[in-house]
């Protein structure tokens, strides 16, 4: 995605420059770090991470590239996602000398608050693919180049691991060198997948706009069934200072039920308010997403939960921040009254900066493993809704999912419950799936899951000893007991404990 979109002027050093949108909203951030055209102040570390997936891939992926470019000049680089430059190729001596004396170079941090508007700054401060030209960069010591980076996505989290940066000088810089930077990324992205044991690549995010319904067929009726003393105080400082006018930020892991809290919070203050939840796309779709439920801010008795505004790109975070900030409103002590808007994240320090001075109240809302007197109440619920009837769970099954530490939390557990529920109204330990049985350790090839997998299943078999079990699987009983070490395998009853 190149800096497309109206040009707009500022002042560089005394001369006018013709920038894009992203790239004005880019000097903006420079400035607000205080820094000056002539002043940049990137960060030197004294070492990289050598042995990261993202390094070792990255740096693989540009040897390949540097063989393709072989004698141009274009430095290639790989950086974390802080900016922090861990690897530089390039077969041209005199662009890598003057990189050096900019600091350019490995060991460097080249954010957007160290150096200014630049590539690899924009790509992570946007979490898009990012051209900056020549006078484009804020920082006078960088218009000698042209600078293209993509992000490189983790193949699991789908988060920004780190990005791709090629570098070139000014007057030489090729249209294709954006898009040769992509290819690369996308590159980086797949080894890692391919050595990270093959799991599938998580997708981009969807923008979703939905409404939250307070009625106990659409959601979880935590008034009738109270969830946990930990849930309910959550709820209560929310609601609280949503009742006071103030702006609250749901803070946590994702799939905690941060949104969910929120809406819990305005039920009873306004019973008839309009909940929307806004969720985020991927970047290339942010201003449709926008466009498509901002007008809803200024509208009476509805409220606005932004989700996951850490996975926002910078120039959308100072946008809601201004929209943000024109929907408050105030009674006559100039006090916040109804707030129309709260927002979540993984944790305050990743809310952007441009919203942070919006927060009011932060709220931390607890893991699901911290609360495990709430799995069984929201399992029932959640087979409830899947099967349209009460679903009984066995003394087995409810052991088990009560010891599951539950990474990824509610939304785990709600994938799970309904697998279960769809097998049988009287859900036993052996509907249940084998990850639920199995620690958290490392990650295991596509081979290792199914051998795992068919060992939980004998496992869970009604009646079956671990000397018939071994026999089923053709193997001794202390190899089947050294194999549940190995994988974590924890069932209940079984006495065979996670590792």
């Amino acid at each position: 995605m190149d800096n497309a979109h109206t040009d707009v002027s500022l002042a560089a050093g005394g001369e006018d420059v013709a920038l894009p949108w992203r790239l004005r909203a880019s000097w903006r951030r420079s400035e607000t770090y205080g820094l000056t055209p002539e002043e940049m102040r990137p960060v030197f570390t004294g070492s990289v991470d050598t042995g990261s997936l993202l390094y070792e891939c990255g740096h693989e992926v540009l040897k390949g590239l540097r063989a393709t470019l072989a004698n141009e000049p274009v430095s290639m680089m790989i950086t974390d996602h802080e900016g922090l430059v861990l690897c530089r190729l390039s077969d041209d001596a005199s662009i890598d000398r003057s990189l050096d004396r900019v600091h350019l170079a490995p060991g460097f941090y080249f954010a957007e608050s160290n150096a200014g508007t630049n590539g690899l700054g924009l790509a992570l401060a946007d979490r898009a693919p990012s051209l900056v030209r020549a006078e484009e960069h804020f920082c006078a010591g960088l218009r000698g180049y042209t600078c293209a980076a993509a992000p490189v996505l983790d193949p699991v989290t789908g988060q920004v691991a780190g990005t791709v940066n090629l570098t070139t000088w000014s007057d030489s810089s090729s249209q294709l060198l954006l898009a040769l930077a992509q290819a690369t990324a996308g590159s980086t992205t797949a080894l890692m997948l391919a050595r990270g044991s093959g799991r599938r690549v998580r997708p981009l995010p969807r923008g979703e706009v939905f409404r939250v319904y307070a009625d106990g067929t659409e959601g979880y009726d935590d008034a009738e069934r109270p969830l946990s003393a930990a849930w309910r105080q959550c709820v209560g400082t929310a609601r609280t200072a949503l009742a006071e006018g103030r702006v609250v930020a749901a803070v946590g892991e994702p799939g905690a039920g941060r949104t969910a809290l929120v809406s819990a919070a305005r039920r009873p203050a306004a019973p008839r308010e309009r909940v929307l939840a806004a969720r985020p796309p991927a970047p290339d779709d942010i201003r449709a997403w926008l466009s498509l439920w901002t007008p809803e801010l200024a509208k009476d008795d509805t409220c606005v939960i932004v989700s996951r505004v850490d996975t926002l790109p910078a120039w959308a975070a100072a946008e809601l921040a201004g929209l943000f900030a024109r929907v408050r409103r105030t009674g006559e002590d100039a006090r916040p009254r109804m707030q129309p808007f709260a927002l979540t994240a993984s944790d305050y320090s990743a809310i952007p900066p441009e919203l942070t001075p919006l927060v009011d109240t932060v709220v931390e809302v607890p893991p699901l493993r911290d609360r495990p007197e709430d799995v069984m109440p929201l399992a029932r619920h959640f087979a409830r809704r899947h099967r349209g009837h009460e679903v009984t769970f066995t003394p087995g099954a409810v052991r088990a999912l009560t010891s599951y530490e539950w990474p990824e939390n509610v939304r785990r557990l709600r994938r799970v419950v309904r697998a279960a529920a769809s097998r049988a109204d009287l859900v036993d330990a052996r509907h249940l799936p084998a990850e639920v049985f199995t620690g958290a350790g490392r990650r295991l090839s596509r081979l290792q899951e199914l051998e795992r997998d068919e060992i939980v299943r004998c496992l869970t078999e009604p009646g079956t000893t671990m000397a018939e079990v071994a026999e089923r699987l053709g193997t001794s009983r202390a190899t089947l007991y050294r194999k549940t070490a190995r994988y974590g395998i924890d069932v209940p009853g079984r006495g065979v404990h996670r590792a």
